[in-house]
């Protein structure tokens, strides 16, 4: 494995810790000056690495659907369709992904932030979010479903619609409430459980 440079090492410190904030807080929580103290670097040194804060953005939603990528990758393996469908439903509407939103799916942390960023900000959002839902379409196509991109990309909505109104619960039993509801939802319209 290559070692990193201590200029790329530098550069991923501050794209971890922003993409943490930004997951956490959202994009208008990213300032230059509170970024750069959180990792113990200068604001002058923000600039060696990123070209501006919209830069720096981007770089972060990249960043952080690659880690979403990189957590499920096991999962993706799966031959079954219908048991990796399962399990993608289940990882992503669980408890555990719920408490950590600072590690977690971008989608629900930013998605009703993204139609006040910048257009490249929010092209680059989109495609990631297409990724994204063809990971649930391709076990959908390999089960037979003739209308797996339309029943993906709902689903995909449902499931980041009930993480963000969980996250929003201040109760937790009714956040789980919400969590499992989903999961029953999207598993039947799946095809994974009788109605």
């Amino acid at each position: 494995m290559e070692k990193l440079s201590h200029k790329a090492r530098t550069r991923q410190r501050i794209l971890d810790e922003a993409a943490k904030v930004m997951r956490e807080c959202g994009t208008e929580s990213i300032g230059v000056a509170s970024l750069m103290k959180r990792v113990g670097l200068t604001h002058g040194g923000f600039y060696a690495h990123f070209a501006s804060r919209e830069a720096l953005v981007e770089a972060v939603i990249e960043q952080m659907f690659a880690d979403s990528a990189q957590r499920i990758a096991a999962i993706v393996q799966v031959e079954d369709p219908a048991q990796r469908l399962a399990l993608l439903i289940d990882n992503y509407l669980s408890d555990i992904h719920r408490a950590m939103p600072g590690e977690g799916c971008p989608l629900p942390a930013l998605a009703s932030e993204m139609a006040h960023l910048p257009i490249e900000a929010r092209t680059l959002f989109s495609r990631r979010r297409e990724a994204v839902c063809q990971r649930l379409a391709e076990p959908l196509q390999q089960l037979g479903n003739a209308q797996a991109d339309t029943l993906a990309a709902s689903i995909l909505a449902e499931m980041v619609g009930a993480m963000a109104l969980a996250r929003a619960c201040p109760d937790e039993a009714d956040a789980n409430d919400i969590l499992a509801a989903s999961r029953q939802s999207v598993k039947q319209r799946a095809g994974l459980v009788l109605a």
